[in-house]
This record gives C-alpha cells, sequence and structure tokens, in this order.
C-alpha cells in the first residue's frame, strides 16, 4: 500500500513539472504576442500620421488649382471655338477700334473679323504712299502689292540701292512695323536683256535675287523691320509686266515688287504668347 502512494505521488510530481513548462512556454510566447502587438500599433499609428500628412498636401494643391481655374474662367472666354485671355480681347479691340462696323459686315467668324481689321489698317497705313510713274500700288483683298521702278532705286545692272529710295522705304517701313502679325516678300524682277557677266553677277536671276536681298537688308539695317518678317526672292525675267520688245516696256519689267501679306494665324499665335 506505501508502495502504491509513492507510485502516485511520483506521477502527479511529474504532471505538475510538465504543466509548470507549458506554462511557462505560453507565457513567453503570449510576451512575444503582446511586443508584437505594441509594434505593430506603433507602426500603424506612424503610418497614419504619414498618410495625414500627405492628404493635407494633396488637399492644398487640390485647393490652389480649384482657385486657378477659377481665376482663369474669369479671364477666358471661347469666341467661335477660339479661347481669349482679356489681354488678348484688348488687342482685337485696340485693331477694331477705328474699322468702321460696316466694313464688317461680312465677317462670320472671330477670324474673318481679324482678318478684316487688319487688311482695313493696312489700306489706312497705304494711304502715305501716294503712285507716280516710278511706284505703283495694288490692293487685293488682304493682300498689299508695291511696285517700285529701278530707277529709283538701283543704277543700270546694279544691286546698290540709291539715296532716292531712301523716302519710299521708310514709309513702306512705316507700313511694315505698324503690325507685328504681317509677311513681306520682296522680289526683284528684271528684263530679259543680257547682262555683262562679273564676279559678283553671272546672269539676271543672280541680279534680281542681289536686289532683293539688297531691299530687305536696307529695310532691317536702317528701318527696323524684324528679319523674320521678311522673305526676299529673285524672279528674273520670267514675270514680266510686259513683253519685252520694246525699251519702254523692259523699262516696265526692271522694277522691285514689295508684297504685304497680313497672316491671321501668326497674329492669333502672337496673341497667345503675350
Amino acid at each position: 500500500m506505501k508502495r502504491i502512494s509513492v507510485i502516485v505521488l511520483s506521477a502527479l510530481f511529474l504532471t505538475a513539472c510538465v504543466s509548470k513548462k507549458k506554462y511557462l512556454a505560453l507565457e513567453q510566447d503570449n510576451g512575444e504576442l503582446k511586443s508584437e502587438l505594441t509594434k505593430t500599433k506603433v507602426e500603424k499609428e506612424e503610418l497614419e500620421t504619414k498618410f495625414a500628412r500627405i492628404q493635407e498636401r494633396v488637399d492644398n494643391y487640390n485647393s490652389k488649382i480649384n482657385e486657378l481655374t477659377e481665376d482663369n474662367n474669369t479671364k477666358l472666354v471661347s469666341v467661335d471655338g477660339v479661347v481669349v485671355s482679356e489681354k488678348q480681347k484688348e488687342a482685337m479691340r485696340k485693331s477694331l477700334k477705328n474699322v468702321p462696323p460696316a466694313y464688317m459686315s461680312t465677317a462670320k467668324t472671330l477670324k474673318d473679323s481679324m482678318n478684316l481689321a487688319l487688311q482695313f489698317n493696312l489700306k489706312v497705313s497705304m494711304d502715305n504712299i501716294e503712285e507716280d510713274e516710278d511706284i505703283a500700288v495694288n490692293i487685293e483683298e488682304t493682300v498689299v502689292m508695291i511696285s517700285i521702278s529701278d530707277k529709283m532705286l538701283f543704277k543700270s545692272g546694279s544691286y546698290r540701292i540709291s539715296d532716292k529710295a531712301n523716302e519710299i522705304l521708310q514709309k513702306i517701313a512705316n507700313v511694315i512695323n505698324s503690325e507685328e502679325s504681317l509677311d513681306v516678300m520682296v522680289e526683284g524682277h528684271t528684263d530679259n536683256k543680257q547682262m555683262r557677266s562679273t564676279a559678283a553677277l553671272k546672269d539676271n536671276w543672280d541680279l534680281s535675287v542681289l536686289r532683293a536681298t539688297a531691299v530687305v537688308k536696307k529695310l532691317q539695317d536702317d528701318y527696323n523691320v524684324a528679319p523674320e518678317q521678311l522673305i526676299a526672292a529673285g524672279r528674273s525675267f520670267y514675270q514680266p509686266l510686259a513683253p519685252n520688245n520694246t525699251e519702254e516696256n523692259r523699262a516696265k519689267n526692271r522694277r522691285t515688287r514689295i508684297v504685304i501679306l497680313p497672316n491671321i494665324d501668326k497674329f492669333f499665335a502672337m496673341m497667345a504668347s503675350n
């Protein structure tokens, strides 16, 4: 009996030892889990703080964008599909200021109106250029063509500009400088008479090109015409005004033609860049 009691007690002792080990192991696991949970909570709070800061920045950006959009909408208006600002509208008002309403009666779009305004203002600017036997002015819709005889511009067979041309070139420069959106082509024309070949001039092609270039350089250098508005072209004797069969007709064909073209697309492009 005593032996049985010892055996029972031993079994109970061993059972108690095993349970204590399990308890300590579980307690350690529990501590580690609590530590992980605390760490996770801290990381979550840090992430929430960062997210709140990011959200605040996003809200600020959106607020600024909305303010800019509202401000922009008050300044921009779409007319015939073209968006114009207050500054651009002011430029248009300036162009339209002196144009008679009747002159604009055929305009159907904004571009039509501005094209007609440029045309009218160009014609008014041309009033200072008087026609005579050496100067002919022809206006076709929005294109102005000024033909100047060579006897006013150059000496025979030369591409050096005469002082007699200063007055007319100054007036033409004033017209060009009155409107930035103009394109200007300077064309040199000769008669068909064969010229004596020199180092600089081989034929009428060379003469026509060099004369056009001389006028372009004169307009740029002496009268402050923007070079990006200018085009130099030589026509030789292939676009005569009259048959080259008399001295009088050949004199008509020796000329420099200045073609002034309002460029409405350039006008709108310049307004958009301002």
